[in-house]
């Protein structure tokens, strides 16, 4: 049995693991726990490289027998998070996701030593959560109760090369498109059942980087203290 923490940036991402990552791998023998950045009772947001740092701490030294991966956003991390402002130089999504999970590795590793930081696996989500949803707009436009709204989403999807491709200033960040369509739109309500309506094939397919972060987290041999 193969045991992952996943460090949430919030509770829409939690509930994501739990409902589409968390089955799946099941059948493959590997059991996800999925829990929020920071002390208990906290809502998400602001992931800072110090709570990161903590609550690492607390699942690579803590239990050295599981692997400990992340799943936060891009858009809003600290200027001074590992890697931002490398990433901010990288003129691809791919680039800047690769900036910023390297400069994380090095930075803990900095801190636990390099034998701890083997059962660590950096993910972070171009440009945010809400970029997945965007993998199948007739999906996300159900998922919401809002089946017009299909065309519009499927709009912004065709402008860019990818979902996760779509930017991340403070006016078109998905999230801020979705909310130009969805006044009502709140993340932790939408956000999951638009996801269980699109599925996890379907998101895999669109987007490569979320995907490849699943393949890494598919091939995990057991951990040994």
């Amino acid at each position: 049995m193969i045991r992952v923490h996943v460090l949430c940036e919030g509770a829409t991402e939690e509930a994501f693991v739990k409902a589409l990552m968390a089955p799946h791998f099941e059948n493959l023998g590997t059991y996800l726990y999925p829990s929020l950045l920071g002390k208990p009772g906290h809502k998400g947001g602001n992931v800072g490289f110090e709570r990161l740092l903590t609550d690492t701490r607390n699942r690579l030294l803590g239990d050295s027998s599981a692997y400990c991966t992340t799943f936060f956003d891009f858009y809003a991390l600290p200027t001074d998070f590992p890697g931002k402002a490398a990433a901010l130089k990288q003129t691809t999504v791919s680039g800047k996701a690769l900036a910023v999970c390297t400069n994380l590795v090095s930075a803990l590793q900095g801190k636990f030593g390099e034998k701890p930081i083997q059962r660590f696996v950096p993910f972070v989500q171009m440009y945010e959560f809400e970029a997945l949803l965007f993998s199948d707009a007739k999906g996300f436009a159900k998922g919401i109760d809002r089946p017009t709204l299909a065309k519009d989403f499927q709009r912004i999807r065709d402008s860019f090369s990818s979902p996760e491709a779509i930017n991340d200033s403070a006016v078109t960040a998905p999230s801020k498109r979705i909310q130009s369509l969805v006044s009502t739109y709140q993340k932790p309500l939408h956000g999951p059942l638009a996801a269980l309506a699109i599925g996890l094939p379907t998101i895999r397919r669109e987007c490569a980087l979320f995907d490849s972060w699943l393949k890494k987290l598919e091939t995990l041999s057991p951990a040994t203290s």
